[in-house]
């Protein structure tokens, strides 16, 4: 910028600021993200304005710029907080100089325009960078979670496991379910391991080639697979598909796949003991449809 727009500009920042915050304030910030309180809008926003003010080449502004945008991903407001933040300081810093200099003419305000752009634009791309790169984090973070979640391997009782799987399977989560369900086995010596397709909502070749291929697997390292919560209707599209499941145990529901692996494994519930018959149906109930959490 030259440098006597520059020194226009920086002797009337408090004016400036002023007049930016209280613009910018007339944005309803709550809508995005009610459960904020003003006074941390306030805050936010005061660190804001003092932010863009500073001239973005300096060292300790490159690192408050990155903090401060990582501010922003985590408590979940959109990139249109800065990039209007930003848009509101150049229209009034122009206004400004317009104001303080009369008689302007279409190439003075060119000049004007190209000089508050090349201080702005700056401390605008930076913002929008570091911005990407903290919700590209997050958001790679929170799949990581889901998946997680999505397919979790729980060790009921010694050497019986069950994988319940929920939601729709695609390549890379079928990978992922084959990987977990391999290496949990062998981590936990399971000699039965319950495959749970019942929170699966649709089967088609791709699905039923993935759980196939998962309960093939464990078969070879020794672990006896179950397939449970195979519907009439999975039933009809996996015999429709050609698919041979003759080599796996199947069971309907997740109950009757439990009482299977007992069997299987030398076990019976002792109806006699109440308490223990009840404890096994709990955990068996408990892990039909576990709740994922909610992106933000």
């Amino acid at each position: 910028m030259k440098n006597e727009y520059k020194i226009e500009l920086l002797n009337d920042r408090s004016e400036i600021v002023e007049q930016w915050y209280t613009k910018f304030r007339q944005r309803d910030i709550s809508v995005w993200n009610a459960e904020i309180s003003e006074q941390v809008i306030e805050e936010i926003s005061q660190k804001f304005a003092k932010i863009i003010f500073n001239h973005p080449e300096e060292l300790e502004i490159e690192e408050e710029l990155n903090q401060f945008s990582a501010k922003i991903v985590n408590l979940g407001w959109p990139l249109a907080y800065l990039t209007e933040g930003i848009q509101i300081l150049r229209t009034i810093c122009l206004c400004r100089l317009i104001e303080k200099n009369d008689d302007v003419n279409k190439y003075e305000f060119i000049d004007m325009m190209e000089e508050v752009n090349g201080w702005v634009d700056p401390i605008k791309n930076k913002l929008i960078h570091t911005y990407s790169t903290h919700w590209m984090d997050m958001v790679s973070k929170q799949k990581i979670v889901l998946e997680e979640l999505s397919s979790p391997l729980i060790p009921v009782v010694e050497g019986i496991t069950i994988m319940p799987l929920i939601g729709t399977i695609e390549e890379e989560r079928g990978q992922l379910i084959n990987q977990k369900l391999l290496t949990g086995v062998v981590e936990h010596r399971s000699e039965v391991v319950l495959l749970d397709i019942t929170g699966v909502p649709t089967v088609d070749t791709m699905v039923a080639h993935y759980i196939v291929k998962a309960a093939e697997a464990v078969r070879l390292i020794g672990t006896t697979c179950i397939l449970v919560g195979i519907r009439p209707e999975i039933s009809q599209t996996i015999s429709n598909l050609g698919i041979d499941l003759s080599k796996f145990i199947t069971k309907s529901s997740l109950k009757q796949g439990f009482e299977k692996a007992l069997k299987i494994t030398n076990r019976e519930l002792n109806t006699k003991n109440q308490q223990a018959a009840n404890t096994v149906k709990d955990i068996i109930h408990s892990l039909k449809l576990p709740s994922l959490p909610t992106e933000k």
